[in-house]
């Protein structure tokens, strides 16, 4: 098939770093590997980022005007020319940033319409968020397909799909092959607790509020932090890890390449994950057999099994966080036992090849 890719919160060559990005060119990787053409036309294209939602009602006229230019666009192609497309797959619709464009032109051009990665929340009915909260609604009303990755989004989305469409399970996933990296942990040093995460103001900015008062917990105790990612709130961080003077460094931005390296260097991976979907920096740092702790929320608990891979615990709370942190800290088998089942789960449930697997599987439901 011909699919037209469409990433309304973040396309997968847009320049910052995040797990949108990453899940968002992990499927263009899958539909590809079962031997799709993806197409991304420059007409399919929207602003990148979450805009106010004050500004909804003006991006719902615009997106009629865009819509209508895709579907002349598509008529006046030949039947079988390269950029006509068969199938619209749009990643990511949520209500701060819906998918304006998929249900119209879909509907338009009689062509399924399959959207991976949606939510909806009853509770942004009203108010000023109830415009893109409707323009969820529609597009699951169209959706003949979603492929859901958070378990969170199950019952909200189930709702609203009309009879006949399909909600189907599609596990979280990576290409595992880059992250299978020998161990580079320095025996000799204190134990180094990584954590990767965007510098954002709100939920991004409290798990790192999170993270330091685990830290001050931790004072008495050997170990030293790295801090990967940048951001608008970097300054903020940086002043909430100051009582630790040198023992949490910042890395700033690190291409994704060289992700996998900073991972097998670590003795623990820490994220408080407060209102995390599920965390693609989970599934990295359990690949390379790093163990995880956690906060639970979300889908987190789908990607992190809490006893088996890492430890999870009760959300925002730092003194737990800092106790599970602690025993890890004293018990360099546990850490082993975790990080070696880590490795074997996410290799074996989120490998770009199983996820591949489950997709082609769910697009086969769209010929019965």
């Amino acid at each position: 098939m011909r699919v037209l890719m469409h990433t309304p919160l973040k396309a997968p060559d847009n320049p910052l770093p995040s797990g949108d990005r990453e899940m968002a060119r992990g499927l263009v990787r899958l539909l590809e590997r079962l031997g799709h053409k993806v197409l991304m036309p420059e007409a399919s294209r929207v602003a990148p980022g979450a805009p106010p939602v004050a500004t909804h009602l003006a991006l719902e006229r615009r997106a009629r005007t865009q819509a209508a230019r895709l579907i002349d666009l598509w008529r006046a192609l030949p039947a079988h020319h390269p950029e006509r497309f068969d199938l619209w797959f749009t990643y990511h619709c949520y209500y701060r940033k819906p998918d304006w464009l998929g249900p119209v032109v879909s509907q338009a051009l009689g062509i399924p319409y399959v959207i991976a990665e949606a939510s909806h929340a009853p509770r942004r009915a009203q108010g000023p968020t109830r415009i893109g909260h409707r323009a969820v609604e529609r597009a699951l009303a169209a959706a003949d397909l979603v492929l859901t990755v958070n378990p969170r989004d199950v019952a909200g989305v189930k709702a609203r799909l009309r009879p006949g469409a399909r909600q189907l399970w599609l596990p979280p996933f990576i290409d595992v092959a880059p992250f299978r990296v020998p161990s580079r942990r320095d025996p000799v040093q204190p134990p180094l607790l990584l954590s990767v995460g965007m510098m954002r103001t709100r939920d991004k900015l409290e798990s790192y509020r999170v993270l330091a008062r685990a830290f001050a917990l931790l004072k008495d105790r050997a170990w030293r932090a790295l801090l990967v990612g940048d951001g608008p709130a970097r300054a903020e961080i940086e002043a909430l890890m100051a009582p630790f003077g040198t023992r949490v460094r910042f890395a700033g931005a690190v291409p994704h390449a060289e992700l996998p390296a900073l991972y097998a260097a670590a003795d623990l991976y820490l994220w408080p994950a407060i209102n995390e979907a599920y965390g693609m920096a989970f599934l990295e740092a359990q690949a390379t057999g790093l163990p995880v702790v956690a906060g639970r929320t979300g889908g987190v608990p789908a990607v992190v099994a809490d006893g088996v891979s890492g430890v999870l615990t009760p959300i925002g709370d730092a003194a737990s966080f800092a106790a599970a942190v602690s025993r890890l800290l004293d018990s360099p088998d546990e850490r082993a036992r975790l990080g070696a089942a880590a490795a074997a789960r996410v290799a074996s449930r989120h490998d770009e090849r199983a996820a591949a697997q489950a997709l082609a599987a769910a697009l086969a439901t769209l010929r019965r």
